[in-house]
């Protein structure tokens, strides 16, 4: 086993380090999402966690690490008695993205249930990390429901397992870690109110802190046992702080005025339920346990608020999270005049307190969000135009260059309000990730057929399995009550749920959508549709033609969040090079269909159909829709043609696809134009 990077030798970060403390102080905090750039320490950090963890008592050969103090009576290889065990260090279990869900929760051997009637039940990696860390690397591509599960485990300390009637139950009690690059899709906010604290990281932009950095990784990379060496001293002294923290934890007083300010400031940010009021108070008590104190003060309750608010505020699907401090320090002044029962007086300080390290010298450093630094990219428009781009037409670029002649370009208008548009699917049945969009083969949903499985059964058809058994029974000798059950017998339930796609939105950013009130009532349809997407957990991606070419201003991902400030920065004018933009989406399906054969595509042309530019840019550009039309993408042209007089164009470019059109107010789910129509149906009755 190679040796961990020390967990006191990280740089900064100590927002991450002192939200992980406290997790290893009290699981109860429930967890941690360390939310971040790649390349932030995000893993090194957890990882090196383990390493800290005081270790463990367990009954010898217990799958289960019972606690032979208190082991539980409902443990699968019970019952054990009271009695001395044996030591081991806490385990740090990696759950990987790909991993199915009985590689999660553990399986049943579902042959012998039915012909033995035991439960031999093989565990899974949430009874691995009972009393331990659970560490789940990018935690926002898991599928839903295995993020469902771990987190419901977390929350009762319990996993459930049943399979047809034969059910498992096991402690499940760990320090849930997830890890999640923002660029790469956001969580559903439901699934982030379940961790307990979350910490935003990025990387120092201080030189000397970053040449540090560097300078560590590469000494522990030439000698990892000698480098750790240097920090034992430093790593010993937090591992005994933690088990006096733990000690302590039960002895601090939770006093009602900074309970009062707990409840204030939850209000103040209009989180929903309780959760957040009991996390707040449950990682206050454990930060003054952490600081040695047994009363909570107001520099408590100001960091766990920093530390378990901002992924819960109310906020739109596209922001981030975060939390206002200036808010904070006012709301916290305000409701600081309790009865001193808690020491809560030293509130009326609280606006500066929660800068200030109770422990210099510990790792939990400075307290609050770090600077809230945007990235020297951020304002990349993505559209990739070039760098000679004017603001608007006539007006002169930053570098002081005039507009080519016949450009046209005009600056990037901001988006109508979104509205809720109605659900565009994929025909057939698909087999793609778990989504909401269109229907396809899951291993959720309702039952709809059986099967012979192909490789490990994982959902048994009973009637099925029994159907297959029984015209053999004689033949196998049955002379009891029992049913004589063999492998060939068992047949897997196919189910059938909804699928995510991808959504390749195509927006026409040329001349002729360039009026300001159109181009923002565009957008703003564009944005409601992303919006959409981001709920039915679509991965989405952006092109865009205007000019002379067709740019794929954002690669096909996850993150839905990217394509709206893709979309919010894209500018406009100039000629209309429909064909170039059809064929660079075509480019960009085909790599995907490499990438991910399963996942299917879907394809959102939004244009008003005209076509411009070099020789026959009609002709062209219905050649290129029929390719689209031959590989059997679905498509939906998103008509945004205007006016009096109405050319037809998108519809014909429809009919070339081998899709559908739809107007702006077609598209919008409350219009009167239709019901909810699939992608198929629509384009049999445009043909």
């Amino acid at each position: 086993m190679s040796t961990p990077f020390p967990f006191t030798a990280v740089v900064g970060q100590d927002d991450l380090r002192l939200a992980l403390l406290l997790n290893a102080v009290s699981p109860a905090v429930g967890g941690v999402l360390v939310r971040g750039e790649k390349g932030t320490a995000k893993s090194t950090a957890v990882r090196a966690l383990s390493a800290l963890m005081p270790e463990v008592d367990v009954v010898a050969g217990c799958r289960f690490s019972c606690a032979p103090a208190a082991p539980d009576p409902a443990c699968p290889d019970g019952p054990h008695e009271v009695g001395a065990g044996l030591q081991r260090p806490a385990r740090m279990v990696e759950l990987p993205v790909g991993a199915s869900e009985d590689r999660l929760v553990g399986a049943l051997d579902i042959e012998r249930a039915l012909a033995e009637g035991v439960k031999a039940f093989e565990p899974g990696l949430l009874a691995d990390a009972h009393r331990g860390i659970l560490y789940v690397d990018e935690v926002n591509l898991l599928h839903d429901h295995l993020v469902d599960l771990l987190l419901d485990a977390a929350a009762m300390g319990a996993s459930y397992v049943e399979r047809e009637g034969v059910s498992v139950r096991h402690a499940a009690r760990f320090l849930l870690v997830g890890t999640m690059n923002p660029e790469e899709g956001e969580l559903r906010p439901q699934l982030l109110d379940r961790f307990g604290l979350t910490v935003e990281v990025a990387a120092s932009r201080e030189p000397d802190q970053r040449v540090e950095v560097v300078r560590r990784r590469l000494a522990y990379d030439d000698d990892p046992d000698g480098f750790a060496g240097r920090w034992a001293d430093e790593e010993t002294s937090v591992r005994a702080r933690i088990v006096a923290a733990r000690k302590l934890l039960p002895s601090v007083v939770l006093g009602d005025g900074a309970l009062r300010q707990i409840a204030a400031t939850c209000a103040a940010f209009e989180v929903d339920g309780m959760r957040a009021d009991i996390v707040m108070a449950r990682t206050a008590t454990t930060l003054a346990a952490w600081a040695g104190r047994t009363e909570v003060l107001a520099e408590d309750v100001r960091q766990a608020a920093l530390l378990a608010l901002p992924h819960r505020r109310r906020r739109n699907p596209f922001d981030a999270p975060g939390l206002d401090e200036d808010k904070l320090d006012e709301t916290l002044e305000e409701f600081g005049g309790g009865d001193g029962s808690n020491g809560s007086g030293g509130s009326d300080d609280s606006g500066d307190s929660g800068d200030e390290d109770p422990d210099p010298d510990g790792p939990d450093g400075g307290g609050g969000q770090p600077p809230q630094e945007g990235p020297d990219g951020s304002n990349d428009d993505g559209s990739g135009e070039s760098s000679g781009e004017v603001p608007a037409q006539g007006e002169p670029s930053e570098s002081g260059q005039a507009p080519s002649p016949g450009a046209g370009e005009q600056a990037p208008v901001r988006a109508a309000e979104p509205f809720r548009t109605k659900v565009l699917s994929v025909p057939g049945l698909g087999e793609g990730a778990a989504g909401r969009r269109s229907r396809a083969r899951t291993e959720h949903g309702r039952t709809t057929g059986a099967r012979r499985p192909q490789g490990a059964l994982t959902k048994l058809h009973l009637a099925a399995t029994v159907q297959a058994a029984a015209p053999h029974q004689r033949a196998r000798g049955r002379s009891g009550p029992g049913l004589v059950v063999r492998r060939d017998d068992l047949r897997q339930a196919t189910r059938e749920g909804r699928e995510g796609n991808l959504v390749l939105f195509v927006v026409d950013a040329s001349g002729s959508m360039a009026a300001r009130q159109r181009m923002s009532a565009v957008k703003g349809a564009v944005l409601s549709l992303l919006l959409d997407a981001y709920q039915r957990r679509d991965k989405v991606g952006l092109v865009t033609f205007r000019g002379s070419t067709g740019e794929v201003a954002l690669p096909p991902t996850s993150s839905v969040d990217a394509a709206a400030v893709r979309l919010e920065s894209l500018p406009t004018g100039g000629r209309t090079p429909l064909a170039a933009g059809l064929l660079r989406a075509h480019d960009v399906l085909r790599v995907e269909r490499l990438r991910d054969p399963a996942r299917r595509a879907l394809m959102v042309v939004v244009t008003d159909g005209r076509a411009t530019g070099g020789p026959e840019p009609v002709n062209l550009a219905g050649r290129a829709a029929r390719l689209f039309a031959a590989d059997g993408v679905a498509s939906v042209v998103v008509d945004c043609e205007s006016g009096p007089v109405r050319l037809g164009l998108a519809g014909q470019l429809a009919g070339e696809l081998g899709g559908t059109a739809v107007t702006l107010d077609e598209l919008r789910a409350d219009s009167i134009a239709g019901l909810v129509r699939d992608v198929q149906g629509n384009s049999r009755r445009a043909a």
